[in-house]
């Protein structure tokens, strides 16, 4: 009878099993860790193919024993009762040395691929300090005197050297289609290197924390833009210098450090520091446009690079009159950004850093609990690579990211604005006019 059921089952087994085989034939994975870009992912794909090798040829042989000894030996009407076995020497010490070979051949390999990922990186590597934070990722370059966020650039053909630390719990670093993940272990330092290859060159992939780490965990993702050798240097020439929406010198009321000798200024444009105590005068030079550094094009990004986080809709929106953001003035909106205790809340400039900005407050990267934002403008997310950087998303993420991301320890800024972290509306803070104002200055630092 059972026998029977079983036939009847058959049909609705081979649809299952053809379209499982159906969504294995597609060619779009845009996440996969099935790639040969770097040497790393080589090594670890060759010891996968080669585990799933044998994995097979075990799991064929075991399961082909298992279904004839259950056809052949089966319980029969009127059979002979089963014979008992009481050991069978030749048997035991068959079924003993032959997974024991097979591990022999599977052992090696992986030691020699741990080995290898976990040497030391070839002389002249390029540099990158990764610290993990909940629940955004930085990024050092510690060679070039770059500081960014979120947003990691490699240049194709040479060997990157990471630097992996977290300031609080564990994290774990991964680019799916660059090398295999590594974690970041408190008060410990791991190292992971790889060499993306050289046909990789203008290319966009997408980064993961892929340890649990608290409430926002799968909030936190990167971008990782692997580019050719001349647009990566221009790109970390311009990173390192002051912003050109920064101003040439603090406010009045502030004492900034004095250049190093031979070193030039910084310069903002006239139309960023118009009426701005203590910025440069509106005859200042602008940067010209070619020192402006390279940027990987907003245009070029692949679709599935481009953050499609939806903004709080419907009981939870965040209200926001947009169309104030076309008369954001980006002299306001800088001298709002560093002298917020006049309004009664913390000048933003405690948690971040803004290169030429809020140099008397001694805040330093290493200080710093949230994002530097010195090159902002330059930037395609924000929310630790959950949203697209544009300003309606950046003026709701201002006025109140704890809603926007659930943990976030940015404080509600937006007047009026509950706050899910204090549990209470905010008596005071930003209007929409001078949210825009703020905007504008932030969108300006390129």
């Amino acid at each position: 009878m059972s026998f029977f059921r079983l036939r009847r089952c058959v049909p609705a087994l081979l649809v299952a099993v053809a379209a499982l085989t159906l969504a294995a034939c597609g060619d779009h994975y845009p996440n996969s860790t099935f790639t040969q870009f770097t040497d790393n992912n080589r090594t670890i794909g060759a010891l996968w193919d080669r585990l799933m090798f044998f994995g097979t040829i075990v799991f064929v042989f075991v399961e082909g024993l298992l279904i004839f000894t259950i056809i052949k030996f089966r319980k029969r009407p009127g059979g002979p009762a089963a014979k008992q076995i009481h050991g069978h020497a030749m048997l035991e010490i068959t079924w003993t040395v032959i997974p024991a070979l097979i591990l022999v051949m599977i052992a090696v390999p992986t030691v020699k691929a741990i080995y290898s990922t976990q040497a030391k990186a070839a002389d002249g590597a390029l540099k990158v300090e990764v610290i993990g934070h909940q629940w955004w990722w930085e990024f050092r370059y510690p060679e070039l005197g770059v500081v960014t966020a979120n947003e990691l650039y490699l240049p194709a053909g040479r060997t990157v050297s990471f630097q992996l630390n977290t300031r609080d719990v564990l994290h774990s670093f991964w680019t799916p289609q660059l090398g295999g993940k590594r974690d970041l272990i408190t008060n410990r330092t791991n190292w992971m290197w790889y060499t993306p290859d050289s046909s990789l060159a203008d290319q966009v992939f997408n980064g993961f924390c892929v340890e649990y780490c608290g409430s926002s965990h799968a909030n936190m993702r990167f971008r990782t833009y692997v580019v050719s050798a001349d647009k990566f240097a221009s790109w970390a020439k311009h990173q390192a210098t002051v912003a050109m929406g920064a101003p040439a010198a603090a406010p009045a009321a502030v004492t900034a450090a004095a250049p190093a000798a031979g070193a030039k200024a910084p310069v903002l444009a006239a139309a960023n520091v118009a009426g701005v105590a203590g910025a440069a005068p509106a005859s200042a030079a602008a940067p010209a446009p070619e020192d402006a550094g390279y940027v990987f094009p907003a245009d070029k990004m692949p679709a599935f690079t481009i953050p499609t986080t939806p903004l709080p809709s419907g009981e939870n929106a965040i209200p926001y009159n947009e169309a104030l953001l076309a008369q954001g003035s980006a002299a306001a909106g800088r001298e709002l950004l560093t002298n917020m205790a006049n309004m009664g809340t913390a000048p933003c400039l405690t948690c971040h850093v803004i290169k030429g900005e809020g140099t008397a407050m001694g805040l330093t990267d290493n200080a710093a609990r949230g994002p530097n934002l010195t090159h902002f403008g330059t930037r395609h997310t924000l929310g630790g690579g959950l949203f697209k950087a544009d300003a309606p998303t950046l003026a709701r993420w201002i006025k109140n990211a704890p809603h926007m991301k659930p943990g976030s320890i940015m404080p509600t800024l937006g007047a009026g604005e509950y706050n899910p972290m204090l549990k209470q509306k905010m008596a005071s803070g930003l209007d929409d006019r001078q949210i825009a104002d703020i905007v504008a200055y932030l969108m300006s630092l390129k």
